[in-house]
């Protein structure tokens, strides 16, 4: 029980897939920035894609994801992960299955469980985390959760670029079929907000804090835009206090119809009234334990 902090950490979905069918504009571009603006802004606009991606944290947990996510109105949508290495794929095997489904909604995020699992919970397969509570539950590492897990959507990858006040075009390269534009940047989280004036100062803020929460200190981002000015790739790479971190994320369908209902309330069971049947105290190293600030 005292590790399902580091279940859900680990489940923090990620992103992923393709080329698309939401509105963009193909055209030449002055410059890398002027080029990552306009992806930015037709990659947000188009509101929902489907997504596949691999993560991997140090020897915490590598795993992969599946499914839909939309983000016009807070984050929403359904996702299947699969944990296939690290503590956290250990972790779940105790628990009846490395693989569970997650669903997205703007208040909170609900991970299915096995049916091994819920005989400890009296039948019940969903549990509850409340973005709201997330910070609460373990600290620091909490509180980057919450902003990952409300952060997911690949605009935000762009904007990490655009962050890194050091954008280069690489070149053009077709991936999985498509023909797109490939830029590259390093982002050094100590000179963040002072680097550059690509984005503005609240979501400069917002990133420095996601990043040094989760103890990352430089990161490369690499992005592959397609003639749409739409994401199809995505890869990250750098450093966090649970070790290297890697993801690479492919994004398709672009105004895919996404949907994500709220489990029965009978057979869910909200984290944090949870952390207190076991005698835990939200934000204690027990509930933080194995818990990772990224994915």
């Amino acid at each position: 029980m005292t590790a399902l902090s580091g279940v859900a950490a680990c489940s923090s979905s990620d992103s992923s897939g393709g080329s698309g069918k939401a509105s963009g504009k193909g055209a030449a571009h002055v410059s890398p920035i002027a080029a990552l603006r306009t992806a930015e802004k037709s990659t947000d606009s188009a509101d929902s894609a489907k997504v596949e991606s691999t993560t991997t944290i140090g020897s915490v947990m590598s795993m992969k994801a599946d499914g839909a996510l939309g983000w016009g109105n807070g984050i929403t949508g359904t996702v299947t992960i699969t944990y296939t290495g690290g503590r956290t794929a250990d972790l779940m095997r105790q628990l009846g299955s490395t693989s569970m489904e997650a669903r997205y909604l703007p208040d909170a995020y609900y991970a299915k469980m096995g049916d091994k699992f819920a005989e400890q919970l009296g039948g019940k397969h969903w549990i509850r985390y409340g973005y709201s509570d997330l910070a609460g539950l373990a600290g620091a590492s909490g509180t980057a959760l919450k902003d990952q897990m409300q952060n997911t959507t690949p605009n935000q990858s762009v904007k990490l670029l655009l962050a890194s006040g050091d954008v280069k075009k690489v070149g053009t390269e077709t991936v999985r079929g498509v023909n797109t534009t490939h830029y590259s940047g390093t982002v050094d989280v100590a000179d963040l907000a002072a680097k550059n004036a690509n984005l503005g100062a609240s979501q400069l803020a917002a990133l420095k804090k996601q990043l040094t929460k989760a103890g990352v200190t430089t990161e490369t981002v690499d992005i592959w835009v397609d003639g749409q000015d739409l994401l199809v790739k995505k890869a990250e790479k750098g450093r966090t206090t649970n070790g290297a971190y890697t993801q690479t994320a492919y994004y398709s369908d672009y105004g895919v119809k996404v949907s994500a209902t709220k489990p029965p309330a009978s057979d869910t069971e909200d984290f944090k009234q949870l952390l207190k049947k076991q005698g835990m105290t939200p934000g204690s190293s027990d509930t933080s334990s194995g818990s990772s600030s990224t994915s």
